[in-house]
């Protein structure tokens, strides 16, 4: 498994409060040290065994935390001043391993369900507008840049 963290990238545990009612599940608050800015508030689903990506956002930062199923969620690092260019990481999350992920700025990212159905909330720093955030997107299985293969590994 890849462990890695690429520079700049955060995976802050969440909390998840439980009772007979119900659960809470945190998400991010202003106060947060890792918290930047506020520019919407999104919910993508996605079904098991669909890839969503490659993209990337020039001025756009993304939170990311799977509120139901679950994710594998795949970074890569191109970044010509990063320390950890040409670095892969893959964060699995969902309720189970609840956690928030902090995507800084010209990472590239995408991620696969694995659950029937998984939502994926983002925070994102800037409102979605591809122009202004300065998107770029790429095919996930057919590019010459990110030597990443989606495809279940049994090992």
């Amino acid at each position: 498994t890849m462990t890695t963290m690429i520079e700049g990238v955060q995976v802050v545990p969440l909390r998840r409060i439980p009772d007979e009612r119900g659960t809470v599940m945190h998400m991010l608050k202003r106060g947060d040290p890792h918290f930047k800015e506020f520019g919407e508030i999104y919910f993508s689903t996605i079904y098991r065994g669909v890839v969503k990506g490659w993209h990337r956002h020039e001025r756009m930062a993304l939170n990311y935390a799977c509120v139901h199923g679950r994710i594998k969620l795949v970074l890569f690092d191109d970044r010509p001043a990063s320390t950890t260019r040409g670095q892969l990481q893959e964060v699995f999350l969902g309720p189970d391993s609840y956690s928030l992920v902090v995507i800084p700025e010209n990472v590239w990212n995408g991620f696969k369900g694995m659950a029937s159905e998984s939502i994926v909330a983002n925070c994102s720093t800037l409102a979605h507008d591809p122009v202004a955030a300065g998107t770029h997107r790429m095919d996930p299985f057919e590019n010459d840049l990110i030597p990443y293969d989606w495809a279940v590994r049994n090992e």
